[in-house]
């Protein structure tokens, strides 16, 4: 069977099976484009010519159909029977759609969480600092170092640094006030509180010896 036949068998079997219409772009993207795009128009033009499927013409476009006379007739109660089956299968549909997407959301809860190995790992990690936790308490308790010396020794020196930092500060500002106060009129006490100066004597403290 050429190509050309096998286009021309596809689109009546496809139209036959669906019994709805489509037009020749749609029947060519819903075989997935496995048959040329003008193949897919020559076939409907064949069929419709040949009277084995219905074409209708709106507007523009063309719309091709399955040809109703080869079907069998289908009384009222029948197609109630199937109007109820239909309404039956979509309402089965909703309840599968509801579990399954119960489902899935269990399933993501159980993926994100851990694995009984991972679990037993901090487990353990966690066992281990409880365990230097306490030794570190007991130590405090007892009244044991409880930072190395090396970090004992880098906070001194801080302390010093800063210490001296602060001396040199106070010094400079004392300078400068006392400078601005040989040509003003008015009490140091004054000067300090229109500039808005706040000394360390108002908090009662003083730069550590160092």
């Amino acid at each position: 069977m050429s190509k050309d036949a096998q286009a021309v068998q596809a689109v009546l079997d496809y139209l036959n099976y669906q019994n709805r219409p489509y037009s020749s772009i749609d029947i060519f993207n819903n075989l997935h484009k496995e048959y040329g795009k003008t193949a897919i128009v020559k076939a409907c033009e064949s069929l419709a010519e040949n009277r084995k499927i219905k074409e209708k013409i709106n507007g523009k476009q063309k719309v091709y159909s399955a040809d109703q006379s080869q079907f069998p007739d289908v009384d009222d109660t029948e197609i109630k029977a199937m109007d109820a089956k239909i309404i039956k299968l979509g309402d089965d549909v909703k309840t599968t759609t509801t579990v399954v997407q119960q489902l899935e959301s269990e399933m993501k809860h159980w993926n994100s969480s851990i694995s009984t190995e991972e679990a037993q790992k901090q487990l353990e990690e966690l066992t281990s600092q409880v365990e230097e936790y306490k030794k570190k308490l007991s130590s405090l308790k007892e009244g044991g170092v409880v930072i190395s010396e090396k970090d004992r020794e880098a906070i001194y020196s801080a302390r010093t640094k800063y210490a001296k930092e602060w001396r040199k500060r106070k010094r400079i500002t004392n300078d400068i006030l006392g400078a601005i106060l040989e040509g003003y009129p008015n009490p140091k006490k004054q000067l300090y509180e229109e500039v808005g100066i706040e000394t360390d004597e108002d908090y009662n403290v003083t730069p550590p010896q160092v």
